[in-house]
């Protein structure tokens, strides 16, 4: 019985040394590759007396760290997003154009950097403060602050979830507030740690007769 209380207290402190900090930093040393589904909920702060207006979107989330991920929006409108490495591409389906810039100049202080871009959390604590916040709902939380004052992130929220058949944890959520006062929330279901994934999922080509655009 003495053992058993023991390892049990052991377990306990384990359990209860958990924190979203060192669960980010667990992330990010460790989960190399990964593929997600996600939904986003986007809600704009009201305006005259009006209700917020909120918009939801799904699709598919792979990264390969450092500097590779691609966001494909497939509902309910069609939209890439494919960081190569070099080059930030966004495609607008409908409108057929295609957004392309330098990636180094605008994905330093982005919630990509802190979930796939960054080889590593000293390279996030050049662009962020990060601090622990209290667990809610079930997952352990990180607050990223932008030490920039010129972006337009106010605060971005990673909450981690502990996996119960494997060590470390599992992103689960990522809450953005920029200083607009709009929220977005991505929630991450499926998560595939370290998959396989191709070169084919990193790279871009504009389609035939599409609007480029470079600013």
């Amino acid at each position: 019985m003495k053992r058993i209380a023991l390892l049990f207290i052991a377990t306990y402190a384990c359990i209860s040394s958990a924190t979203g900090l060192k669960s980010l930093e667990e992330f990010v040393k460790t989960v190399k590759t990964g593929k997600a589904d996600f939904s986003q909920v986007v809600t704009a702060p009201a305006k005259d007396g009006m209700a917020p207006r909120v918009k939801t979107s799904t699709g598919q989330f792979e990264f390969a760290r450092p500097n590779h991920f691609r966001f494909t929006y497939t509902k309910p409108f069609e939209q890439t997003i494919v960081a190569d490495g070099q080059t930030l591409w966004l495609y607008d389906v409908d409108l057929n154009q295609v957004t392309a810039r330098q990636q180094a100049s605008v994905l330093g202080s982005t919630p990509a950097a802190l979930i796939a871009s960054a080889a590593n959390v000293q390279a996030l604590k050049a662009d962020f403060v990060l601090t622990d916040a209290p667990d809610q709902d079930g997952l352990q939380w990180v607050t990223a602050t932008p030490k920039a004052k010129d972006g337009q992130l106010q605060t971005v929220r990673i909450g981690f979830k502990a996996a119960a058949d494997a060590p470390g944890s599992t992103l689960q959520v990522l809450e953005i507030l920029d200083n607009f006062g709009q929220r977005s929330v991505l929630t991450f279901k499926q998560f595939q740690t370290n998959p396989v994934l191709p070169s084919s999922a990193f790279t871009f080509k504009p389609p035939a007769g599409a609007d480029v655009i470079k600013p």
